[in-house]
This record gives structure tokens, sequence and C-alpha cells, in this order.
């Protein structure tokens, strides 16, 4: 006898091949919990970044731009020091918070694409253990929060597509311009997306008027910003210009590989299958959008000779595409086992390059018994780590040595010396644990610093801070400098065996400048 069919077992298999889409929000959740776990306990190991510094004195000088970056982060800075302080795990909270919460939009991307449980632990995972998060979230810095706007739009983005609501855009345009305050590197994304949506099937939302309505209001944020720049002459597109020499040149190959590095080398088994899935996969295809904005930035910045990680931002949806990949192909129990066990193995060994886990010295060790370099970012990067741990060390030692020099001087030189610092660095620094030593602010002619002036300084005697050895020695360089000043004594050395080699050199004490400082100002501006 035929066997009659039932609805009911019919329902039965489906849903054994269908993943539970809501059971992977407590797995989100977890994941989300346990980086911000991580980043807490390791927020206070080594010291103050010197980004962190010049956020913190932009935020005693609220404006609606600066030279080297959007306004928010200075905001954030300002209202963390009012609310919380500025010890390293008060400024650091707010980054580890966001860290956990990329994870968590990890987890709600994976599910708007379709995935279950194993798709949302491989992806929280991959985010999770990701090299460059782990260095970028623990650091009080815009790059802590870019990826919180970039993969907020595209989960929104899913949304209005899965749920046919188009209404939803509007907050498309409230993320954008936000991230647009928070970093300029959104413009990329943002343009991306509208190519995206250009070439998939869903370019029908960029002819809705809801789309409209949200690009008006993301503009409308970014409006006071872009005010700004025109009223001081567009100084972040010079500084960029500027800047472009101080980067290691990466060829196409070397940007690629990097990127691999950055991610964590197995991940690419994770992020390459979430590229192929949304370009690909049948089942992915009113998502192709999110796969073509992903190639489009890629050309985008290696175009434009970008770092390796101002990608870093859009691989949380990539590796919330892999995650439903291999939950649909993996079905072999040792699969899922394997994969996520080889992303943790080698996520822990190369924690200790990108979290402050380990003393410096053992570091140093580590790294070479692994054999492993880390990347140049800069030109004339040098210094026993890489830059991101080498600018946490020295900054209160260097105060220390300033204001013993600063409490030497005669009384009368001491009530209107002023405290020079070539680099931003070097005037947070001051800023910052100048007050609990006895020192006035810096003044610094170094990017936005640049627009606080010279104060009332007149440059009877200034302290100049950061001129290094190879300042000193370039053409002419000391002869400018004592040609310029009635006596030149130079002093003490900054040095720690930590910091970065351009931060070693002599405090320098100089009198009777030339020109009143005000009238020299103008010409003293540096860019980075």
């Amino acid at each position: 006898m035929e066997e009659q069919a039932n609805p009911n077992n019919e329902v039965s298999r489906i849903a054994l091949v269908m993943p539970d889409r809501r059971a992977g929000l407590p797995i989100a959740a977890g994941c989300a919990l346990a980086g911000v776990a991580v980043h807490i306990l390791t927020s206070g190991s080594y010291g103050y970044f010197r980004d962190e510094m010049y956020y913190l004195a932009c935020g005693d000088h609220l404006a609606w731009g600066y030279v080297d970056h959007a306004p928010l982060i200075a905001l954030v800075a300002r209202l963390t020091r009012t609310l919380l302080g500025d010890s390293l795990l008060a400024i650091r909270l707010l980054p580890a918070l966001a860290a956990g919460c990329m994870i968590l939009l990890a987890g709600l991307i994976t599910r708007e694409l379709g995935g279950g449980r194993f798709a949302t632990f491989l992806a929280c995972l991959s985010v999770l253990i990701a090299p460059v998060y782990l260095a970028t979230d623990t650091l009080l810095t815009m790059n802590a929060f870019e990826p919180l706007f970039w993969m907020g739009c595209a989960w929104v983005l899913l949304l209005a597509i899965n749920r046919d609501r188009p209404q939803l855009l509007v907050w498309l345009g409230v993320l954008a311009g936000v991230g647009l305050e928070n970093k300029h590197s959104m413009l990329f994304f943002g343009a991306a997306l509208v190519a995206g949506l250009l070439v998939s099937g869903e370019r029908r939302l960029l002819l809705n008027r809801w789309m409209w309505i949200g690009a008006a209001i993301a503009l409308s944020l970014f409006l006071p910003n872009l005010i700004w720049q025109a009223r001081h002459g567009w100084p972040t597109m010079v500084d960029l210009r500027n800047a472009r020499s101080k980067n290691v040149p990466l060829t196409t190959a070397e940007f690629l590989g990097r990127q691999v590095l950055v991610m964590l080398p197995p991940s690419i088994l994770v992020w390459v299958a979430g590229l192929w899935f949304l370009l690909r996969d049948a089942a992915a295809k009113r998502y192709r959008a999110l796969g073509w904005a992903f190639l489009v930035l890629m050309g985008t910045m290696i175009a434009l000779h970008g770092k390796a990680y101002y990608m870093a931002p859009a691989y949380p949806m990539l590796f919330a595409a892999g995650g439903v990949f291999w939950e649909r192909r993996a079905t072999s129990r040792w699969v899922r086992v394997a994969l996520p066990a080889v992303l943790v193995v080698v996520g822990l060994t190369t924690a200790p390059m990108a979290l402050p886990l380990l003393p410096p010295d053992e570091l140093v060790r580590y790294q070479q018994a692994l054999r492993i370099q880390p990347p140049r970012d800069y030109v004339s990067e040098a210094g026993p780590l890489q830059e991101e741990f080498g600018d946490m060390f020295g900054w209160e030692e260097m105060v220390r040595e300033v204001a013993a020099v600063y409490h030497a001087l005669p009384p009368e030189e001491r009530n209107h010396a002023a405290i020079f610092a070539l680099n931003y660095g070097e005037a947070g620094a001051i800023d910052l644990f100048g007050p609990r030593y006895g020192l006035p602010k810096a003044i610094c002619s170094n990017q936005t610093y640049f627009y606080w002036g010279p104060r009332q300084y007149t440059g009877d005697v200034m302290l100049v801070l950061g001129l290094n050895d190879a300042v000193l020695n370039a053409p002419y360089n000391r002869k400018r400098l004592e040609a310029s000043f009635r006596s030149v004594e130079y002093g003490p050395r900054v040095e720690h065996p930590y910091s970065m080699t351009w931060e070693h050199y002599p405090i320098v004490i100089a009198r009777g400048l030339k020109w009143p400082l005000a009238q020299l100002w103008p010409r003293l501006r540096f860019w980075n």
C-alpha cells in the first residue's frame, strides 16, 4: 500500500533543514560579552596610545571639525572624561562596548541572511578573534566605532529587503550621517553600497523616496563638518595628500596579502566563502548588493593605496555570509568542530601581537620565536615593538623629564616659558600628564593643535620637544634652529627602551626667539 503523504511530516522535514534563526541570538550575545570582557581586562596593560591623548585634547576644544579626523571622537572623549574620568579603563570602556556591539551586529546580519546557530557562532567567532579588531577595539579611536556604522547600514538594508519595508532606509541615512561625523571613510562605504545596489536586483531601492529621505538626513548630519572644512580651506584633504609620503606603499598583491593577515589567515575560509555566497549562491540573490559593495570598496582602496586596515569595517558582513555558507554545506560534524577549532588555536597564537597580553620584553621574544615580524604601515616606523604598541610607552616618563627641566628654570623664566611640541603626541602627553607635574598646557603647530595657537607665549623661553636626531641632523635644521634664538641649550634626552625611535630626542631649551611667536606661527604649521 502506498504511504499517504503527511503534511505534518513535510513540515518536520523542512524544520530539520531550515535553521532556527532566533536560536543564534544568545550565541551572538555570548560572543559579544566575551569580546567586551577581553578588552576591559586588557585595557590597562600598557599605557596611553598617542592618538588617545590627542583626542582627549581635542575634547577640550570641541568643534565641528579637526584637521585629521571628524568631530565625533572628540565629543566621545569629552563625555567620557566628564562622566568617567580619563583613566585607561575609563577611556577604553566605550571602545570595548563597541567591540561587543560589532560582534552582535555580525550575529544579526547572519540571522537576516538565513543563518542559524552554527552560522552565527562561526561568524561571531571570526569577528571576535580577528587581529585587526582586537587591536583597534582596545583603543579610544574612531576605528573602534567605524564598523558599527558600516555594518549598521548593511543590517538596515537587509531588514528593508527582507521585510519589504523601504521606510527603514531612513535609519540607513541616520547611521550614515552619524558615521560621517565619526570618520569620513563612511563616504567610501556609502558609495560602494550605492554601486552594489546599482548592479544588483535591488536597484529599485535607489529610486524609492525613503532612500532619498535617508540621503537627505545623512547630508544634513554631515553638513556642519562640511561647512567647517570649507571655512578652514579643506585641511583634511590637504592632510591626506601630505600623508601619502609617510605610508608604506603596497602593491595589489601586498594589500591583499595583508587582508589575510589582519583578519587571521584561516579566516579566509570564512570570508571568501561569504563573498562567494553573496555573489553566486541562489539563496543570496536578494543580497548581491553587499557582495558587490565589498568588491567596489576593495578596488577603491587598492587604487587609492589605502592601508590594509581600511577594509576592516566591511568584513563582519562577509563573516556572516560565510557562516551561512558553511552551515548549509558542512553537514559533517567533523568540519563543524574542526573549522572553529582552527580559528581559535591560531587566534590565540596571534592574539599577543594585537592585544597587550604580554610584557613588552616577552612579546619581543615571542615574536622572534614564532618568526613573526609585524607589518609596517609607515616608512619611518622603527622600534622594538610595532607602532600600535610602541606608541603606548614613554609618555609619562617624557613628561617627568620635561618637568624636571621646567622647574629648574629661574622663576623669572619659568613664569613665561612655553612647552613647544613638534608632534601632537608629545603635546597630548604634556596636556594629559602635565597638570600632576605642575606643567602648563603645551603649544604645538602640528595638525589641529595649530588652530589653538601660541596663546600668550612670546618665544622668550621655550622648551622644544620632538627634535630627534633624524630631524636635527637633516641639512641646515640645527643651524636654522640655533640661528632663530639668542641661545640654544641641549638638555637631557628623552628615551624609553620600548617607545618608537622618533620619540628619542634631547629636550631643547631655547631662549630669545628673534621674531614674535604670534607673527611666526603661520609659518610653523606642520602636517603629519
